[in-house]
């Protein structure tokens, strides 16, 4: 299915049409260059007019993307179309100045003609392969608003720095119920408040993953499905509230169109930025503060270290319930204030995350559920978990970690209240973010489920296991998970 995503920027519309993953004016630069490359094979009594008409699309639409911003991936299909226009050409300015126009034999141009279309198919390629993400619309029935605020825990020194005086400081972006705005109200930046935040957060992502930032230089330009400050859904209603913690060196926006989903359903989602975890937090007072931590290799060294992160993160999943209790309470002012029900409070996260909030869990038992999607539980596995959880992990492979499952399931089969481990084939460990939408669909990258089947596998089970301990809605939970994968049910007398 085709529509049309209108992204305002900076006062200019760019339209990304989904499926072709490129703009119309793209999509013009790259019919003008490939005419171009045609062009020399047409019969001769139409081949000018074809020739300049292309030609002058190529130079206007260039010079339209140079004034917009280009991508990367138009490039090649600028440069193909700029290697083919001599040949074009030529015969045209030959047939003009009266000089014979030649035609080389089609054997000596078939090959620069292949080469040229060869260069420019490398566009659309790289588009569909590194695209600007493309946000789904949630399927609730509440508009999503969406806002950042930042607390400092003035009870907890950084541990991260040196200054007896400096305190925990976290970042968090709220997803929630809203009113439906206008349709050309301005819709969300990803992975920050502004462009320059999110180029910042892009490219520190990119250094983390090995990767040049260019090849992702699409993920800042994407809008979302919610709108900044968007007014609460009125009614007067209370919503329950799921706290999220990204993976190991990820950012609060790191699931955005899970978190977006949940809303749309009745939730208020708290993100967290985890300063010197997450691989870039910018500050209110325009600070950024980049990733600390790293691994050494070492795989006992490690398991030590990465029990400390966790208890780092599941401190700030704490802080942050209490900071959300107080807004729910009336106590902080805000557009959220009073109408959040912090009686009904689900902890959550991915990777290094999903560990984080199995410990909060443990620790704090004013939440209610746990959801760990494809976390290898660091840290303790005592006391007993107390609240129901569900487990989300990739298929199993001989090159998952042989601790992993056996550490996962001893952590729910100690638990006083019946836990799901559901593993979800075709999935791979970034299939649980938002990695999908803009990464390569590499299987061992991002799975097999493709980018929005991967979006709906996550977003129904979370729902699903949600609804059920957070509204206790009647259904059959084991049946409606296991459509999804192999399931392992562990209640608490420890059968399965």
């Amino acid at each position: 299915m085709w529509h049309r995503v209108l992204r305002p920027e900076d006062g200019r519309v760019t339209e990304i049409i989904a499926g072709l993953y490129m703009s119309p004016v793209e999509l013009l630069a790259l019919l003008g260059a490939v005419v171009l490359v045609v062009a020399r094979w047409l019969p001769p009594a139409g081949r000018p007019h074809v020739t300049i008409a292309a030609g002058a699309v190529l130079v206007l639409t260039g010079l339209v993307l140079g004034v917009l911003g280009i991508r990367w991936q138009m490039l090649p299909v600028l440069a193909g179309g700029a290697v083919a226009s001599p040949f074009a050409f030529s015969p045209l300015l030959r047939r003009r100045t009266g000089r014979p126009a030649r035609r080389a034999r089609w054997w000596l141009a078939l090959p620069g003609s292949v080469t040229c279309a060869g260069l420019i198919a490398t566009g659309p390629v790289a588009a569909w392969a590194f695209p600007v993400p493309e946000f789904p619309e949630p399927s609730g029935h509440f508009a999503v608003g969406t806002r950042v605020v930042q607390w400092t825990d003035p009870r907890r020194p950084e541990t991260f720095t040196a200054d007896p005086h400096d305190r925990r400081t976290v970042v968090v972006q709220l997803w929630y119920p809203a009113r439906k705005s206008p349709a050309v109200t301005q819709r969300a930046q990803y992975l920050g408040r502004t462009k320059h935040e999110a180029s910042i957060v892009s490219d520190a992502l990119a250094r983390q993953a090995g990767l040049p930032g260019f090849l992702v230089d699409g993920v800042p330009r994407a809008r979302t499905q919610s709108v900044f400050s968007a007014p609460v859904a009125g009614g007067g209603g209370r919503f329950p509230v799921v706290l999220f913690s990204p993976g190991s060196g990820g950012v609060r926006t790191q699931n955005t169109a899970w978190a977006e989903e949940l809303a749309s359903h009745g939730y208020v989602v708290a993100a967290l930025d985890h300063p010197y975890d997450s691989a870039a937090v910018v500050l209110a007072d325009g600070r950024t503060v980049h990733a600390e931590i790293a691994s050494t290799g070492d795989r006992d060294k490690d398991t030590v270290l990465s029990a400390g992160w966790t208890a780092v993160r599941a401190a700030d999943l704490g802080f942050v319930l209490t900071q959300l209790d107080r807004l729910g309470r009336g106590e902080i002012a805000g557009p959220l204030s009073g109408r959040l029900d912090t009686s009904r409070v689900a902890v959550t996260g991915h990777s290094m995350g999903g560990a984080a909030a199995l410990q909060a869990a443990r620790q704090d038992h004013r939440f209610d559920a746990v959801i760990d999607l494809d976390g290898y539980p660091h840290g303790p596995t005592s006391p007993s978990l107390h609240q129901p959880t569900l487990a989300l992990t990739q298929a199993i492979t001989p090159e998952t970690d042989p601790r992993y499952v056996p550490r996962l399931t001893e952590a729910l089969k100690r638990s006083t209240a019946t836990s799901y481990r559901l593993t979800i084939p075709g999935t791979a460990h970034l299939t649980f973010m938002d990695g999908p939408l803009y990464l390569p669909p590499v299987p061992s990258m991002v799975g097999s489920l493709g980018r929005a089947r991967s979006r709906h596998v996550v977003a129904a089970t979370t729902l699903a296991f949600l609804d059920t301990t957070l509204r206790h809605k009647p259904g059959d939970l084991a049946g409606v998970l296991s459509d999804y994968g192999d399931l392992s049910v562990y209640r608490p007398d420890n059968s399965r």
